[in-house]
């Protein structure tokens, strides 16, 4: 038996670009938002082709701020999905709104179900919150036209899917009024801490920009610069402000973002084909989903005492998993939202297994074979 880390779940590394990129910044004295955050709000933008990118402290802040463009306010409905992580509910909240589940599609895809969208809707109901989950698409363009139907707003949570696109084509963040994107420590660009609201509409990205500063009407950069002798409050708003250090970490990765990509494509294509015949195991998605994918993560389902299997790879076997995610409505500050079957089966049943675009191969065929090893000693148990 063994208690060490043999495999991780997840392995940052910090390129020699991004610590040119952080040192510059220190050497610039300037460290709060700024120049590097405006730069790198427009090479997101251009990225994604949006005319409108909006950095903020981290994702939560980007769905707040997101909402609030949707016109989300006091006793507004907003249907999210049930297997997201709680902050895409809690931002409805931070509204002053009320969440609302709707079940994922099962199994084989664990977005959100626009039919069980639809079945959510209420006369109160102000928008529609599409996570694309493990940077996997999810019915983005049937719930842009739900909603326009309606007259709802759609909102993204992007969290997991930079360079993620729809059968279509369409970029990840493209589709809704406004979208929310997460650079914490382990997503797939990173900065520690940060998030960002991309949009099309003039009026959502002004009001972002806007209250992610105490609503000042000029930024201490602006002034710093004397482009601005003074400022207004134009509004409450929030201490959402990006520092420069992240920022300058976001430009750094931003470049080798499709190249970091393509590899963990690569890797999950690999995943697939080495646990195809793991007894007991089912990878959700397809091979060609994954190539519209950004792979965030490597979700599996498995027979059996899952946790008992998670508790056997780390103890024995040196492999590190997660749980991604819990049903919301098996969440105690959430537990009125009922019941939703498909997501409560798949969140008792999923663990996530490593992936990180430098994961050796030798790496991950350990992890398939501590992974089949424990689920056949666990049927052995059962029986």
């Amino acid at each position: 038996m063994s208690s060490e880390l043999a495999v991780p779940l997840f392995d940052l590394r910090i390129s020699d670009r991004q610590r040119a990129a952080v040192d510059a910044v220190l050497r610039s004295g300037w460290l709060t938002m700024g120049p590097r955050t405006a730069e790198f709000e427009a090479a997101f933008a251009d990225h994604l082709g949006v005319p409108h990118a909006v950095a903020v402290a981290n994702g939560t802040a980007a769905l707040h701020l997101s909402y609030l463009g949707a016109g989300v306010g006091p006793g507004d409905e907003v249907v999210v999905p049930a297997i997201t992580f709680a902050a895409t509910a809690a931002a409805v909240r931070h509204c002053g709104g009320v969440p609302v589940a709707a079940d994922i599609v099962g199994p084989h895809d664990l977005g959100i179900d626009p039919a069980d969208v639809e079945r959510a809707l209420t006369e109160r109901t102000r928008a529609v919150c599409v996570m694309h989950y493990g940077g996997y698409p999810a019915g983005g363009e049937a719930l842009r036209e739900l909603c326009a139907a309606r007259g709802i707003a759609l909102v993204e949570d992007a969290a997991h899917a930079p360079s993620a696109r729809t059968a279509t084509g369409a970029m990840a963040g493209t589709l809704g009024v406004a979208a929310a994107f997460s650079f914490f420590s382990n997503k797939v660009l990173s900065c520690g801490e940060g998030g960002l609201v991309a949009t099309a509409d003039e009026d959502v990205a002004r009001q972002a920009r806007l209250l992610r500063s105490q609503g000042l009407t000029a930024s201490t950069w602006d002034r710093h610069r004397g482009h601005a002798s003074g400022y207004d409050v134009a509004a409450t708003g929030f201490n959402y402000r990006l520092d420069e250090v992240r920022a300058a970490l976001l430009l750094g990765a931003l470049p080798v973002l499709e190249d970091e990509i393509a590899a963990r494509r690569v890797l999950v294509h690999r995943y697939r084909r080495l646990l195809a015949d793991v007894p007991g195991v089912l990878v959700p998605y397809t091979d060609e989903d994954v190539g519209r994918s950004s792979c965030y993560v490597m979700p599996v389902l498995v027979d059996g005492e899952r946790d008992a299997v998670r508790a056997g790879l780390l103890s024995r076997r040196g492999v590190q998993t997660s749980v991604l995610y819990r049903s919301v409505t098996e969440l105690t500050a959430y537990g009125a939202f009922g019941s939703c079957p498909r997501a409560e089966d798949v969140a008792a049943r999923e663990l996530t297994l490593p992936l990180y675009p430098h994961l050796s191969e030798e790496d991950q065929s350990h992890v398939v074979e501590a992974l089949a090893a424990e689920l056949d000693g666990s049927r052995r148990v059962a029986a």
